[in-house]
């Protein structure tokens, strides 16, 4: 049995991508899209057409809101592939506005429902800044899942679980590359940073009994992954599903059953001591920043091509 069927038995496989063939070749049970992996897919021939349909049917809205239909457009057709849910992204320039961010995350919803799909089978992704857990926590109480990306630290992990997120992601590689970046080193296994963060957010929540579900993100290279078997969920792009599925060799659970055993002093936290917390991390606050910017780039990027085909 190959790595990728070991590792489905002790871990939901979710597919990090926005390619539709992708999926159907690695039956993950749940897919995620950002902007990033939307603007790539919409520039394919294959994925041009749910573009240009999204700009044809609806001439007289702005380019934001012909956007969110672009982005249910290729949400509705990966839920005809998965049998799980699929998460969409509010725009990452509203990561620090409440009201806009539960605002968007309502009216997201309200399309994938239109369109036919539960809201059960839906996750809105937001970055994890204090204002985006916020609004995760009002939208959680009305129903409405989310799916806390960006995700660099153990204040924002708490911050996600004591709000109700149903889910937070973790964003394995990114923590290597500013590690590997400062201090030269090529982290491999248990040595990687990212790999240590969510383990560490993983047993915090389950000392602590969070439901919160956490899924690692972002990563580099099959070691990251196969070090988090175990962990609730995994969201991984197509080339290292397909190295996975390509590497025979036995996959051990690392994760489950031994957060008791772990030595965790329980933060109290209140938007002060996040604030401080994310201060004193200069590669969480480094990262939380970096990727924002990147999001709203390839958001900038979707818009001006949604703007020359008007």
């Amino acid at each position: 049995m190959n790595q990728l069927e070991q590792l489905k038995q002790f871990t939901t496989v979710v597919a990090d991508t926005g390619d539709f063939q992708s999926i159907k070749q690695f039956t993950p049970r749940d897919a995620t899209t950002n902007p990033s992996l939307i603007l790539k897919a919409v520039q394919k021939p294959e994925y041009k057409p749910l573009l240009e349909k999204a700009v044809k049917d609806h001439p007289n809205l702005s380019t934001g809101d012909i956007i969110d239909r672009v982005l249910v457009a290729f949400g509705m057709e990966i839920l005809k592939i998965i049998p799980g849910r699929v998460s969409t992204e509010v725009d990452a320039a509203l990561s620090f506005d409440t009201q806009a961010t539960v605002a968007k995350g309502r009216e997201l919803i309200a399309l994938y429902e239109e369109a036919g799909a539960g809201r059960e089978r839906v996750l809105i992704k937001i970055a994890s800044t204090w204002e985006g857990i916020r609004a995760a926590e009002i939208l959680q109480k009305e129903g409405i899942r989310c799916n806390m990306t960006l995700l660099f630290a153990l204040p924002q992990a708490i911050a996600c679980a004591e709000a109700g997120a149903q889910l937070i992601s973790p964003f394995v590689g990114r923590i290597y590359d500013y590690f590997k970046k400062t201090t030269g080193i090529d982290y491999m296994g248990a040595e990687d940073p990212g790999v240590q963060s969510v383990k560490r957010i993983y047993n915090y929540y389950r000392k602590f009994g969070y439901k919160t579900e956490v899924m690692g993100a972002s990563f580099r290279n099959t070691s990251q992954i196969l070090e988090l078997a175990g962990c609730d969920l995994l969201t991984i792009s197509p080339d290292l599903l397909q190295k996975l599925a390509d590497t025979e060799g036995a996959v051990e659970r690392k994760l489950g059953g031994e957060a008791n055993s772990v030595s965790i002093e329980k933060v109290a936290l209140d938007e002060k001591t996040f604030r401080f917390m994310m201060n004193e991390d200069a590669m969480a606050t480094e990262k939380l920043a970096e990727g924002i910017r990147a999001f709203c780039a390839d958001s900038g990027k979707l818009k001006q091509i949604v703007t020359a085909m008007r």
